[in-house]
């Protein structure tokens, strides 16, 4: 009987050996590196099949197979932005990357740097390898590379050495709402690039609200309509007009929030640094005359290209970030962000070409913006709004000096301004003064009179954007 147990047991082990070296052949292997998946794989993989982006998945992929363009929108923290490149390297994957690798392009240095380690992470490779970014000035990528983040501007600067991107099988224009000038000239020169490779994708990632606009200009394409996640509730304040208007209004709101809400911190989004400077003061001074037993209050000043390094300071205090950045990427990993109180106004830069100069303007946001910063304070947070906003920011090139741009068509050459598919094309009063500039310039090199001048360096801080000077 011992010797029959005894031989049972051998038999079980023997086959539980096996087993373990079958489990161990049948890993899943990343088709990327070749090496078997981690387990922070898994863990993220959980987390993004939980998205709303997720669910649209097949039909994505079956849309860009059987079309060249085609449109997703969504609001954010859909997921959009980081799983849809993901899908077209899948889908670039499946041809062996035989038309191409995948660029994204975002409009702002941070959320382009970021995305590109988020999108490596859940991969599971390491940034600068099979997924890498491209911002001005710093390039994080290798010959490898499959997927690449990089800024608008940048990809509009490397079509001068690639006219047709042909290191390119599929392009996606990410925020196409926000109507940068940069963008914009991009789905412009696309359009004819499109006619030309007949296998290149182009992917375009907007909010909702821009949809007709973009199914007017590109025809009968698939569209693919994402639903984001329930959202807090919105309070509008009066719709008075007045810079010390929406900067009292804010600073009050914020005070009230502190004494009569639990928990929670709170976003403030102003126009400019110097009401940011003078809302910290404010705070300041008055949060320290407030009874101690609302907690301490904390004003945080964050301008643009500030890192958000700022220490939790105790359960009893509430931290008031104020902020006049665009974008609301800086505070999606702050968790404890409770209420949001947008003035609905940014500083914009208008261009006159009469006079040849830029001025500063206070301008609504676009409901896009809105919508974005309102997801900051989750489904049980709430978004205190200024004013009602319009459904669509004005264009930036409609306010822009255009004179690198019209530099920009001629060294592509593009047989006249006039067959440049612009989204919202310029009035003529912009070109014909930025003709006027480039004749200007050309005539001054002609004459001889910019060597190693001044005039020179001046003008090439105004056409350096494009030219690479």
């Amino acid at each position: 009987m011992e010797t029959e147990l005894s031989t049972d047991v051998e038999k079980l082990s023997e086959t539980s050996e096996t087993q373990d070296i079958d489990t161990d052949d049948q890993l899943d292997l990343n088709q990327l590196d070749g090496l078997p998946f981690s387990s922070r794989y898994y863990k993220l993989l959980r987390e993004r099949k939980g998205l709303p982006v997720w669910g649209a998945k097949c039909e994505f992929l079956d849309s860009l197979m059987s079309s060249q363009i085609v449109i997703v929108t969504g609001t954010a923290k859909t997921g959009q932005s980081t799983q849809i490149p993901q899908w077209c390297a899948e889908f670039c994957l499946s041809a062996q990357y035989q038309n191409g690798m995948v660029v994204c392009t975002q409009i702002h240095q941070r959320s382009t740097v970021e995305l590109a380690l988020r999108v490596a992470d859940e991969m599971d490779v390491n940034i600068g390898n099979e997924v890498g970014y491209s911002i001005p000035l710093q390039t994080c990528c290798s010959p490898d590379t499959l997927l690449r983040y990089c800024t608008d501007d940048v990809l509009l600067r490397e079509m001068m050495s690639d006219p047709l991107l042909e290191q390119c099988g599929v392009v996606v224009i990410d925020q196409a709402q926000e109507h940068t000038v940069s963008t914009d000239l991009l789905l412009g020169l696309l359009k004819d690039v499109l006619l030309t490779r007949p296998e290149l994708r182009l992917v375009i990632l907007s909010a909702p609200h821009s949809t007709e606009k973009l199914l007017h200009r590109y025809g009968s394409v698939p569209q693919i309509c994402l639903e984001g996640s329930r959202t807090c509730e919105v309070v509008y304040g009066s719709g008075r007009r007045g810079v010390k208007d929406y900067l009292c209004s804010a600073l009050r709101l914020a005070l009230e929030i502190h004494q009569n809400q639990n928990h929670g911190d709170i976003v403030t989004f102003l126009a400019t640094e110097q009401e940011i400077e003078c809302a910290h003061a404010i705070l300041r001074r008055k949060g320290a005359s407030l009874a101690l037993s609302h907690g301490k209050l904390v004003p945080v000043s964050l301008c643009p290209g500030d890192s958000l390094s700022v220490l939790s300071e105790g359960s009893k205090s509430r931290r008031v970030f104020l902020t006049c950045s665009p974008s609301e990427d800086l505070f999606w990993a702050v968790h404890s962000i409770r209420f949001v109180i947008d003035a609905g106004v940014q500083k914009r830069y208008v261009y006159n070409p009469r006079i040849r100069a830029n001025s500063i303007v206070i301008r609504p946001i676009s409901k896009s913006q809105a919508e974005s910063r309102k997801q900051l304070a989750g489904p049980t947070g709430e978004h205190f709004l200024g004013r009602a906003l319009p459904a669509e920011s004005i264009p930036h090139i409609l306010e822009s000096d255009i004179t690198s741009t019209v530099l920009f068509l001629k060294r592509m050459e593009i047989a006249g301004l006039s067959h440049c598919d612009f989204i919202d094309r310029p009035g003529e009063i912009q070109f014909l003064y930025s003709l006027s500039n480039l004749f200007k310039f050309q005539s001054s090199i002609l004459n001889n009179l910019i060597h190693e001048s001044p005039c020179r360096r001046s003008i090439q801080v105004e056409l350096g954007k494009v030219e690479g000077f």
